[in-house]
């Protein structure tokens, strides 16, 4: 599977960004699939999970009710809508296929784009 991610860019606090990930690879809409940043600094963290058909989204506390997750498998795509963004939301956003949904846990898979840059402004 390879990911191209798009979308990112500079926006003032209270803008929004969408971000998509393109993806190649026949088992596309069988894997679930999430985005993941890393702050400079700081570890890189789960934002949004999406499972293989779409029906089940996991969100990061930080983002709940401001990023949604979605998936069009006829186009092998998956986008993040990010709304009322923070300067806490700028970095760098990574697109992942394969990955582990727990009750407990969201374990990344293998596979992983090489990231688009968002920064948001005070």
């Amino acid at each position: 599977v390879q990911l191209v991610e798009s979308g990112g860019g500079l926006v003032q606090a209270g803008g929004s960004l969408r971000l998509s990930c393109a993806a190649s690879g026949s088992t596309f809409n069988t894997n679930a699939m999430g985005w993941y940043r890393q702050a400079p600094g700081k570890q890189r963290e789960l934002v949004a999970a999406i499972s293989g058909g779409g029906a089940n989204t996991r969100f990061a506390d930080s983002v709940k009710g401001r990023f949604t997750i979605s998936r069009d498998n006829a186009k092998n795509a998956m986008y993040l809508q990010m709304n009322n963004l923070k300067p806490e939301d700028t970095a760098v956003y990574y697109c992942n296929a394969g990955l582990v949904v727990t009750p407990a846990a969201t374990i990344p898979g293998d596979y992983w784009g090489q990231g688009t840059q968002v920064t948001v402004s005070s």
